[in-house]
């Protein structure tokens, strides 16, 4: 497991900020506050979409009705960054990715910024989202992930935590783009 420290992922539960447009592209959205700090955290890819405190916005978000774009507080499983053609050696074995990024022959960011996940352990100032990524063609390994969102007097805390249930070692890594 990394960080042992990380939370664990629960059932659903709570509910999701209102909006009266709709669902929003990126999926459910749980706000969490703590005094003068707000953040929002998306359903689909797990992600940050805002964080603002003191009246100010501390990152370079996106609104409920947008689309992420330029991978915006985006979280980058199980590799960040690029894997060039998509191709990779690990274990002895060579692996092909689908490329995601294909005028640069690339695989970019991981598995996880376009997928579901569920959020848990929802309280006024914390979510977890959690999210099972599967094996399929390029990354034939199983890992539940969760990621802990919370906000406190010393600012916000982000905790990944990655719990490997395959029977062998996996290539892993974690990110998130400067925003």
């Amino acid at each position: 497991m990394i960080g042992a420290d990380a939370p664990t992922p629960g059932e659903a539960s709570g509910s999701p900020t209102s909006g009266s447009a709709g669902p929003a592209p990126s999926g459910q959205q749980w706000e969490i506050t703590y005094r003068e700090q707000r953040a929002v955290i998306v359903q689909i890819g797990g992600g940050i979409r805002s964080y603002s405190a003191g009246g100010r916005d501390v990152l370079d978000g996106y609104a409920a009705d947008e689309m992420c774009s330029a991978g915006r507080g985006q979280v980058l499983i199980p590799w960040p960054n690029r894997v060039k053609d998509g191709r990779y050696r690990f274990d002895g074995r060579h692996h092909q990715l689908a490329l995601t990024e294909p005028e640069h022959s690339n695989a970019i960011h991981g598995l996880v910024r376009w997928a579901p996940w569920t959020g848990s352990h929802i309280e006024t100032d914390r979510v977890v989202v959690a999210h099972a990524l599967h094996p399929q063609p390029g990354y034939p390994y199983f890992l539940q992930l969760s990621i802990g969102y919370r906000l406190s007097a010393d600012g916000l805390r982000v905790r990944t935590a990655a719990r490997n249930f395959g029977s062998t070692s996996c290539p892993f890594g974690s990110g998130a783009p400067p925003t």
